[in-house]
Order: structure tokens, then sequence, then C-alpha cells
């Protein structure tokens, strides 16, 4: 595991590396809102994926290595992962542009862009909690690349039923919430449910070439 800090127009960023011994894919994964980059879900891929030829980074956005509590404005968020993406192309393998939450926002509205291979989409926010009228199912509609949304049975920011049809794929983890907790008096325990994430993503990263 190696880290660097990358100046990008937002600021500083910081990007975590998990090297694959033999990578043929970057996961480039950024956090959502209210946290950072050790939420479980990303913590579980940077675990598991590496032994699977996939290379993990994990991208630390300008705001959080400013230690700032409130994430800015999206566009201010796209721009800087813009600013982080040279480096996450730099080993020239194909980069799947993936966060959570409102990283998945970001991940989706610059995929077409930046030239990503894919979209992972953890926890993606449809719509404010108890707003369903405001969607934004149009970033996610309009990413233009393969994308996997995997989404709690639980999450106020959408369910998974709440999802318009289109070309993404969506997988379920049962009864849970935005950040993939789930309840003790769940079908399955937490462990489990952070499996059903890696081995979606491992399923789906497997049929990317």
């Amino acid at each position: 595991m190696t880290t660097e800090t990358i100046t990008t127009d937002a600021g500083d960023a910081r990007v975590t590396w998990h090297p694959a011994a033999k990578p043929r894919l970057v996961l480039a994964a950024s956090h959502g809102a209210g946290g950072g980059i050790e939420a479980r879900d990303l913590a579980a891929l940077a675990a598991v994926l590496p032994a699977h030829g996939v290379t993990v980074a994990l991208v630390e956005q300008p705001w959080r290595v400013a230690g700032m509590k409130v994430a800015p404005a999206p566009k201010t968020l796209d721009t800087g992962w813009r600013g982080v993406w040279p480096a996450l192309t730099a080993p020239g393998l194909p980069v799947i542009s993936g966060g959570r939450s409102a990283g998945a926002r970001v991940a989706c509205r610059t995929a077409r862009e930046l030239g990503a291979r894919a979209v992972l989409a953890l926890s993606f926010p449809l719509h404010p909690p108890g707003r369903p009228e405001k969607s934004r199912a149009r970033e996610l509609l309009d990413a233009g690349v393969p994308t996997l949304v995997v989404q709690g049975g639980n999450d106020p920011f959408g369910k998974p039923a709440e999802f318009p049809e289109g070309g993404h794929e969506l997988v379920e983890v049962a009864q849970a919430d935005h950040g993939f907790a789930v309840p003790k008096r769940a079908g399955l325990t937490q462990e489990e449910a952070l499996r059903v994430i890696t081995d979606a993503v491992v399923r789906w990263t497997a049929a990317l070439h």
C-alpha cells in the first residue's frame, strides 16, 4: 500500500494504492459527502480485489484532505476528480471510475469525458431521503459506459426498486442501509453483506477487458 498527494485545481487530493501483483484494471473509488475512504465497502474492495487482478486506488477528495467537514458543490468535486485522473491512468491500464454516494455521482458525471472503462456506483444517492421527486437518475443513465450499481435494500437515498430501467446492472444488498450496515435481525451478517458487494464486483470486473 502506498499513498501519494496530487495537486488539483480544487486543492490537494490523496490517493492510497492497493496494488495487484499482476494488474489488468485499476478501480479508482472515492468516498461520499459524510465520510472517507475508511468506509466499510471501500475497505472491503481494497482488501479483496487486488487478488483478482484489480489494483484499487482509494481517492480522498481535496476537501477531506484539507480537514473540512462539509463537502463542496458537485462542480468542485468533479474538478478534484479530474485533477486526480492523470495519476490514475499513469499505470497504463483501463480505469474503472467509482465511488460511494456523492463519489458515485462524480464518477457517473465524468466517466465519458475522462474515458473511464466502466463505472462502479456504490450506494448511488438516487434522491435525497424522503424526496423522490428530486431524482438524480439522469446522472446514472447518462454515464455512457458499463455501470454496476450496488445498493442497500433499505437505502433511504433510493431503494433498488426505485431505480429506473437502463443500461446499468444493479445488485441489491438485502436490508442494508446507505452505508451497507445491516441490522442484527437481518438474515445475513455484516461480513456476509460485504461479501455480496465484493463477490459482485469481482464477477463484474472479470468480464471487463
